[in-house]
């Protein structure tokens, strides 16, 4: 049973051929200040570090795990509120508050104060994803989904581009505390163009008539998402494939300035132009493939997905084990575009497996689960390994290089989550539940 078969709605309410191309651009928009933002700290690590004396492992919590410690938190609830209230208006406040604290952190005198403050981008954050993914499923018939979403995905390379390359020069020229203040001003009038720049579509506008006005609970989202096995997987593997490409990506910088001695403004300038050339090269190409017939099924996205991220584990190795900066840059050259790549595929797989009525608790839900893996476990968890090895090694220094080269072995467990999904996409997606059974049959007692 292909996904197509459960979208019979005409989709005459989702706005023009021009209008939807214009909410994808101001929602791309949006999505590259999130990264930009929250990522950015990755990039400002080392001076971070220094001006308020801290260890890896408090590095780690202070830019990361501050960050998601109210990220993941709400974002489940952040995502049922999804499903309920005017989207754009959410994406317009979260966007507002986000980018507030953001400022607050350049601001922030002390370690404590940068702490609550990166608290704060964590709260708007968790605001941005299941609104905007939702809303770009109402915008989107499904077939088209898989390409619109890989085009939402280019404000993630736009953002990495931003937060190293921008990051790093501001930095190098102005120090890191100006580098949050000009990042944190960049979305508050992005927030009032949101806000004022299209109408909210109507929920479920693609869908089977009348599913877009059941309301579905968590826990039905939560059955819907066990017995339909392929979306678990999908879910699964976004969120191992999260840990290894944007957990490696987050130390990458402090990697750069510990095993190659380059200067903050050089790491960034490393990285930005990967993540902005080759991070967008990566998501228009997969947007274009997505878009052809033979790749618009899931079975084919996560068949895509699955041989990629295999296939990019080894150059992920290779990076953080050569001790050649030449050989390093190449493979980081090759493996960095290709964490780009799941991001619009797995979203449309995801809004495709699931009713009008849970999209915006599956999305928080993926957001909860990839960015406990990102966020909390990668910097914490390699920030506390480096401390370990680097207090029972002759060279410290390269403590982190040992870890990361441990964690880029990780990229084979998330492609094995893309290979079973399709496995089970492949066989009429076993376990899928149509519109709108899925929330019916969670009711029954």
């Amino acid at each position: 049973m292909s996904s197509e078969t459960h979208y019979q709605g005409t989709g005459k309410d989702a706005g023009s051929g021009i209008t939807k191309w214009w909410v994808l651009f101001l929602l791309t928009m949006v999505y590259a200040v999130n990264i930009a933002d929250r990522y950015v700290v990755s990039t400002l690590i080392e001076p971070i570090k220094h001006e308020f004396k801290l260890t890896d492992s408090e590095v780690g919590f202070m830019t990361g795990t501050a960050v998601a410690l109210f990220y993941v938190t709400l974002s489940l609830p952040l995502g049922i509120l999804a499903d309920r209230v005017n989207r754009k208006r959410m994406i317009g406040i979260a966007l507002a508050v986000w980018s507030g604290f953001t400022m607050l952190c350049g601001a922030s005198s002390t370690a404590l104060t940068f702490f609550i403050s990166r608290l704060g981008v964590g709260v708007g954050e968790a605001g941005c994803m299941p609104p905007a993914v939702s809303l770009l499923a109402d915008k989107f018939r499904p077939s088209l989904r898989g390409t619109a979403m890989s085009l939402f995905s280019v404000g993630a390379a736009i953002g990495a581009l931003m937060g190293s390359a921008g990051g790093g020069w501001i930095a190098e020229h102005h120090g890191w505390r100006a580098v949050l203040l000009a990042f944190g001003a960049i979305g508050l009038p992005l927030a009032v163009i949101v806000m004022l720049g299209f109408k909210e579509p109507r929920r479920g506008v693609f869908d089977k008539s009348g599913s877009e006005a059941i309301r579905s609970t968590f826990r039905e989202t939560l059955h819907h998402i066990r017995h339909c096995k392929a979306l678990l997987h999908v879910i699964a593997g976004t969120t191992v494939l999260t840990f290894w490409g944007w957990g490696l990506v987050w130390w990458t910088p402090s990697f750069l300035a510990r095993s190659f001695h380059l200067s903050v403004g050089g790491a960034g300038e490393t990285l930005g132009a990967i993540h902005g050339i080759g991070g967008i090269i990566a998501m228009l190409c997969t947007a274009y493939v997505l878009s052809r017939p033979f790749a618009r099924s899931d079975f084919s996205q996560a068949r895509l997905v699955a041989l990629i991220t295999a296939v990019a584990t080894v150059p992920s190795f290779v990076a953080y084990a050569s001790s050649s900066l030449t050989l390093t840059h190449v493979m980081l050259w090759v493996f960095i575009p290709t964490i780009y790549v799941y991001i619009g595929p797995s979203a449309s797989m995801a809004q495709n497996l699931t009713p009008a009525a849970m999209r915006g608790q599956v999305v928080g839900i993926i957001v909860f689960a990839t960015n406990v893996a990102n966020l909390v476990i990668a910097p914490q968890v390699v920030g506390f390994f480096s401390d370990i090895i680097a207090s029972r090694t002759a060279n410290p220094a390269e403590s982190l290089r040992y870890v990361l080269m441990a964690v880029s072995l990780t990229g084979l467990w998330a492609a094995w989550h893309f290979h079973v999904a399709a496995r089970y996409m492949r066989t009429g997606q076993a376990g899928a539940v149509s519109f709108p059974t899925a929330v019916m049959s969670a009711r029954r007692p």
